[in-house]
């Protein structure tokens, strides 16, 4: 029987606003799960965005924006046309006008607080019936009506479907407390001719809303800081674009350009988009995008990337990409979904969270009883106050802030170094490395073959500037890699070439011309017995290059040995301080090649590298890195190559070179933009500190509520007389949730090196 073929699956972003704790983003989640077709939900704090993949067939982005709104959550579908730079731009007027709105919030509640706590402090302040009773609970009207007005809605949102989080303590909390004031404040001779002693919380109301709204106000700027290394990326491309149309050059917006358009870009532009130089010659800046400080040459036919600098000279490009085909746009998008996935460390908080709030509603309520059946007098007061002071310093902000605050700001922060990981789940398990295999060819070395020595023959009446001249006019006519390398050595020191006529080529041996009147050879040791020509004088510096892993190359003139050429795929500079930063790790290095033993075994000894397992294919590299993982090893595996695939997607953590092919870099789950190996030990030192700060994050958020419940329920008023106030309580609750924020934040300035 034939089974049904899967259904097409989608995938959409959403930002989703009023989100304040991991109760919120719980009430998100679990209302998309229930929606039919939904096959995945992520929902993410600290970004605000509920990313969801779902069956097109059977519900759609706006039955899901519809469903967020229907929890009391604000929800919007970006618009078809916007770039993530678009995305992230309205992002940042939100969270600025939520900042504005916390600000407002705050200094109404604030100057509120002060008034009512003179008023109460003054004399006659808390008489029955008195005047200064009915100014408090005017003072308090406006901060629970509308600077707290969200706390009540939510939780009344929430109770509707089922669910609670934060703003159902806080809600309970100062709700309960508010109404018992305004009952003892309008029925106070009541109360007072039958023997009750009508108390007022009007000052604790107005307090707990003023602190927890600080703390919210502080979460918001603190969350807008973990996303400066997006919109440091996002700054690179300038606003507007010099195009020519209708013969005539303009300068339009950058949102308007278009495939096929005609750039110009002067000298110390900025280039507005990625394509291909028509016209001109210059050097252009790309360490935005590689690292490297030494501007690239290009030319007529050369590829340019958006957002890089362009020097000294002038460019006319043809566009090929814009908006979100771009490379940068690219490196923004997988940062943002980086900060929007959640590590798998965070399922703990969220199951804590998903019973956190019916738990703390059932202590609240045995504390009431408690206090009410045994408390001293006025017992109902006690047990009010004990149960309120319960329900708000419980409130789990810094729980559900633990994770995705350090998973933001750290993806966040490996952008900036060049290394982008895809995700929390990349992250951790980047964090458990203990063996890192490397590819060598094109991640341990440079990738192309390179001129590493020239030795002149004794007796040679050439220098080496004139042998390598003459050997490049030789192989400029040859398209064998080794020609390549011996031309680009002679024209990287500015050697003039000379033409070389009667070009031949002897399959497998090298190669023959005239040059300047001379019989110039160059090749292996089989064409210079084809010429009669010695190598004696040369052998033991090429059986040195042979043992070292490199190509010996001769060069006859006139008949005559003038010298040999040493050919290698050179080591990246940073490739042996990578091997030994891993070392320093505790981390196990092993070089996986399909290149020959001998020279990868000489490879291995220049970089420091401890095991080699050279001459294997593609499938061969799968089955060693599976190997490694049987034997209990975490492996990371660091590749640039189609052959790498495999087993970069077969490792626990795949690193691709961003100077790779793309193929490499979609198996891998980390990518280093700048091509240098020492990124996958910055990546591994980048996620060991991050796992420490969220189990940090989590330990505190976890022993804070262990033993701020049982105080705030009075576990220690019986031995020595001690009690939490509702105010005290929700200024730990605020300190708590901010300091999570903050450690959070320290990751901002992890840098290259062992962390």
């Amino acid at each position: 029987m034939t089974a049904a073929p899967a259904s097409p699956s989608e995938r959409c972003d959403i930002p989703v606003s009023g989100m304040t704790c991991a109760g919120c983003s719980g009430t998100v989640q679990r209302t998309l799960e229930t929606m039919p077709g939904v096959s995945g939900v992520n929902v993410n704090l600290m970004t605000g965005t509920a990313t969801v993949s779902y069956d097109p067939a059977a519900t759609s982005p706006a039955q899901l924006v519809d469903a967020i709104r229907s929890t009391g959550y604000g929800a919007e579908l970006p618009r078809p046309e916007e770039s993530p730079e678009d995305l992230l731009s309205t992002r940042d007027a939100e969270q600025a006008d939520e900042s504005r709105e916390l600000t407002r919030k705050f200094i109404v509640s604030v100057v509120a607080t002060a008034l009512v706590m003179i008023i109460a402090m003054r004399p006659g302040g808390h008489e029955p019936g008195g005047a200064s009773r009915w100014i408090q609970l005017a003072l308090t009207l406006p901060v629970v009506v509308w600077a707290g007005r969200h706390f009540y809605t939510r939780a009344w949102v929430g109770f509707r479907h089922h669910s609670a989080d934060m703003n159902t303590l806080i809600a309970v909390g100062t709700g309960s407390a508010f109404v018992f004031s305004l009952v003892m404040t309008a029925a106070a001779p009541w109360f007072a001719v039958r023997g009750v002693e009508p108390h007022v919380y009007f000052e604790s109301v107005v307090t707990i809303i003023a602190l927890i709204l600080l703390g919210n106000l502080l979460e918001a700027r603190a969350k807008s800081r973990t996303s400066q290394a997006v919109r440091k990326l996002a700054r690179l491309r300038p606003a507007t674009a010099r195009v020519v149309r209708a013969d005539e050059e303009r300068d339009i917006p950058l949102g308007e350009l278009r495939v096929g358009d005609e750039a110009i870009v002067r000298p110390g532009e900025t280039i507005p988009a990625d394509g291909v130089v028509l016209d001109g010659s210059s050097h252009v800046d790309e360490s935005m995008l590689t690292g490297e400080p030494i501007p690239v040459a290009k030319s007529a036919g050369a590829a340019v990337v958006g957002a890089t600098l362009n020097r000294n000279g002038a460019l006319r490009i043809r566009i090929d990409r814009v908006g979100q085909n771009t490379v940068l746009s690219r490196i923004i998008r997988l940062v943002q979904q980086a900060q929007g996935s959640k590590a798998p460390i965070q399922r703990l908080a969220d199951r804590v969270s998903s019973v956190f709030v019916p738990v703390v509603l059932s202590i609240a309520i045995a504390t009431f009883v408690v206090w009410f059946d045994f408390g001293p007098e006025p017992a109902y007061l006690h047990a009010l106050v004990a149960a309120v002071t319960v329900l708000i310093i419980a409130c789990p902000c810094a729980m559900g802030l633990a994770v995705p605050t350090a998973v933001m700001v750290s993806t966040g922060r490996g952008a900036e170094l060049g290394v982008l990981i895809k995700g929390g789940d990349a992250l951790e398990r980047s964090g458990s490395v203990d063996v890192v295999v490397f590819d060598k060819t094109g991640t341990l070395t440079e990738g192309r073959p390179a001129v590493i020595s020239l030795s002149l023959a004794p007796g040679a009446v050439l220098d080496e500037a004139r042998a390598l001249a003459l050997a490049a006019s030789v192989e400029r006519s040859s398209e064998h890699p080794v020609a390549e390398a011996i031309v680009a050595a002679a024209v990287s020191r500015g050697l003039t070439i000379p033409a070389a006529q009667a070009f031949r080529s002897q399959t497998g041996k090298g190669v023959l011309a005239l040059a300047e009147g001379h019989r110039i050879g160059v090749g292996n040791l089989a064409l210079m017995r084809d010429l009669r020509v010695d190598p004696a004088p040369l052998a033991p510096l090429a059986d040195a290059a042979t043992a070292a892993g490199r190509t010996p190359v001769y060069l006859a003139v006139d008949g005559r040995l003038a010298g040999l050429i040493a050919i290698a795929d050179p080591i990246k500079a940073q490739s042996r301080e990578a091997v030994a930063r891993l070392s320093r790790m505790g981390i196990e290095t092993v070089m996986l090649t399909g290149d020959d033993r001998r020279t990868a075994e000489s490879v291995a000894r220049e970089v420091g590298v401890s095991r080699v397992v050279a001459e294997v294919l593609p499938e061969r590299k799968l089955e060693e890195i599976r190997r490694l993982q049987e034997g209990g090893n975490v492996v990371a595996m660091v590749g640039d190559g189609l052959n790498d695939a495999p087993a970069l997607a077969q490792a626990d953590v795949g690193i691709a070179m961003g100077t790779g092919t793309d193929v490499a870099m979609e198996a891998g789950t980390v990518t280093l933009m700048r091509g240098d190996p020492g990124g996958a030990a910055t990546a591994i030192a980048l996620a060991r500190r991050t796992m420490r700060v969220i189990r940090q994050n989590l330990f505190w958020a976890f022993v804070y509520n262990v033993i701020g419940i049982p105080v705030a329920a009075g576990a220690l008023y019986p031995a020595f007389g001690i009690r939490l106030t509702p105010a005290m309580a929700a200024g730990a609750m605020a300190i708590s949730s901010v300091s999570v924020v903050f450690n959070s934040l320290r990751l901002r300035k992890a840098g290259n090196r062992e962390q």
